[in-house]
């Protein structure tokens, strides 16, 4: 259990010797830790529901926990609040439990479950941009968050690699090299194993065949018909689709791996189209399927909306398919192939109804459980006219142009700030990229992912206040800490022993990270493990300003103190980690 469930655990023994709920007992941090560590409330609504004087009934419960020697002082405030401290020895007892194992006092989830997490979603032929930067970096901390709270996960990218872009791209390609085998409909031999484009031939490819066909209908048809004889199998046009993806994932994967994102699975689109058909036979056998001016759709309100919730079109009025049709038939290939407990998909939240639409109808089809699949949205990073983030020529920044960009302003601020000097180039640069890429992911991470955010680069790259260089150098410096005390023949980490308010207030921070853990797993916010992270490095500038460590005199305090900071460094070095921040090894 994690201090808080641990607690509130004990604390509602003593409401249920009470005859009263043991919820009542719930505790947690104080909103005054000038007066208390911790809190619980619960005095004010048991005695409201046993129809008690509260003040009375909190001090009967405080009578019984300060015979128990693990609290130093146990106190009422106000109309019945009770105020909790621990005593020194029972905290240096719990941060030695918790400092032995490599977890660190990480909660572990006491119902693990193995969960598909959908996140990522880039285009075939097209370039990351920055409108796939915070599902790439929110899917990534969820991932490495679930996997360390217990929980079976596989990432799966989602590819867009299916549908009309390819039939452009393809009818686009025969205008400019129309004598490749592949568009020969009577070849019947092996086609090439190298691909005939270049991912910058499809970068060129893709928008000028979608601006062809908005501006004229014939060619518009024209790859509308590529498209349905890809999907129909032609052997030609598949080979040539295979080239596309496959020249398409070597560059996003490159992408990806400097953004520290990895997928476990590398599906797309695709994968579902075959089990289409065979799923809407399905659908409609069950009375499911209705015609709605000659599109196929699936009623999905209920009397209990408080909105209006459309229909989900699976096929357009022309036979076409929908991202509806294709995301019900991934479920199904998901099912089938993952056997997941649950579905979570990290997409804008402005897909919101979308979601909710096909959530309902695979409940109502009974191809997963309804509750059983989740959207996690999250709000649009925006320039500072709060509109989302453009270039100053007003386009889209691709995510390269963003790494490069964060890249070459981290070797500004490590310059300014004297860091990194002496260094070869080599591992400048490394350290600048580690910067530059924690700077982005943290500013990103430390906002509660439902929200808005402003892109400000020169604030996300400070090396002070609540930013990822902060922690960069506060991890960096505990390393460098310790190794200097190594050096000075300090001796190794020992027994803790509280006996300064710095080292109070670090105990504390170290332990509440089971808490912030559970919060984040649970909430699906890892902001809550920014701020945590934020607080113990706060913490541990404090402990180290106003105490000595490998100058110690007192040989038992040294070996506490060091495996105070060992600790410090130890769990903050795990939370960047969750968060999918690599760490360099010194700055």
């Amino acid at each position: 259990m994690t201090i808080l469930e641990e607690l509130s655990r004990r604390v509602g023994d003593v409401f249920a010797e009470a005859e009263l709920d043991r919820q009542y007992g719930r505790v947690k941090l104080a909103d005054r830790p000038d007066l208390a560590q911790f809190q619980c409330n619960g005095a004010l609504a048991a005695a409201k529901a046993a129809r008690q004087n509260p003040r009375a009934l909190a001090e009967k419960i405080c009578q019984t926990l300060r015979s128990d020697a693990a609290f130093k002082d146990v106190s009422i405030a106000g109309p019945g609040f009770i105020n909790i401290t621990l005593a020194d020895d029972d905290l240096a007892r719990r941060l030695g439990a918790i400092i032995e194992g490599d977890r660190l006092g990480g909660w572990k989830t006491p119902e693990p479950e193995k969960i598909l997490l959908d996140y990522g979603g880039p285009n075939v032929a097209k370039p990351l941009h920055v409108g796939h930067l915070r599902t790439a970096i929110i899917g990534e901390s969820l991932k490495r968050i679930f996997r360390f709270a217990g929980d079976v996960v596989v990432g799966d990218v989602h590819l867009g690699d299916w549908g009309l872009p390819m039939g452009q791209l393809i009818t686009e390609l025969k205008r400019e090299q129309g004598d490749l085998v592949y568009f020969d409909a009577a070849f019947e031999g092996a086609y090439p194993d190298q691909p005939p484009v270049l991912l910058m031939d499809l970068e060129r490819l893709y928008p000028q065949a979608s601006a062809a066909c908005k501006a004229d209908r014939a060619r518009a048809d024209e790859a509308r018909q590529a498209t349905a004889e890809l999907q129909k199998g032609r052997p030609g046009y598949i080979a040539l689709w295979k080239h596309f993806v496959a020249v398409s994932r070597q560059a996003i994967e490159k992408e990806y791996e400097d953004l520290g994102v990895i997928f476990d699975l590398w599906k797309g689109e695709a994968d579902a189209a075959p089990l289409i058909q065979e799923m809407a036979a399905d659908l409609a056998s069950k009375g499911l399927i209705e015609d709605s001016d000659g599109a196929q759709v699936i009623r999905v309100a209920s009397d209990g909306d408080n909105k209006k919730i459309p229909p989900l079109m699976l096929f357009k009025s022309d036979g076409g398919v929908t991202y509806g049709a294709t995301d019900l038939a991934t479920i199904l290939d998901r099912v089938r192939t993952e056997n997941p407990d649950r579905i979570i998909y990290v997409v804008d939240q402005r897909q919101a109804l979308h979601f909710e639409q096909v959530f309902r109808a695979a409940g109502l089809a009974g191809l997963f459980a309804a509750n059983r699949l989740e959207h996690i949205g999250f709000g649009t990073m925006n320039g500072k006219d709060g509109k989302p983030f453009k270039t100053r020529e007003g386009g889209v920044l691709r995510l390269r142009e963003m790494i490069d960009m964060v890249t070459e302003r981290a070797q500004a601020r490590l310059a300014e700030n004297g860091l990194a000097e002496g260094y070869d180039d080599a591992e400048t640069t490394d350290i600048a990229r580690k910067v530059g890429v924690a700077a982005l992911k943290f500013a990103d991470l430390s906002n509660p992912r439902s929200s808005d955010y402003i892109f400000d680069l020169d604030r996300f790259m400070a090396f002070e206040g609540k930013t990822g260089p902060y922690l960069l150098y506060a991890r960096v410096r505990v390393r460098s800490v310790l190794a200097k005390a190594e050096a000075a023949g300090a001796g190794a980490p020992g027994e803790v022993k509280i006996t300064a308010p710095e080292e109070r207030d670090l105990a504390l921070v170290l332990l509440g990270f089971g808490d912030a853990l559970r919060q984040a797993h649970n909430k699906r916010l890892p902001h809550l493990l920014c701020d945590h992270a934020f607080l113990l490095a706060q913490a541990f500038s404090k402990f180290y300003a106003g105490c000595r460590i490998a100058d110690e005199a007192d040989q038992a305090v040294r070996a506490s103190r060091m495996a105070l900071a060992d600790a410090s460094g130890r769990q903050l070095e795990l939370i960047l980690d969750l968060l999918g921040i690599q760490a360099p090894e010194r700055m």
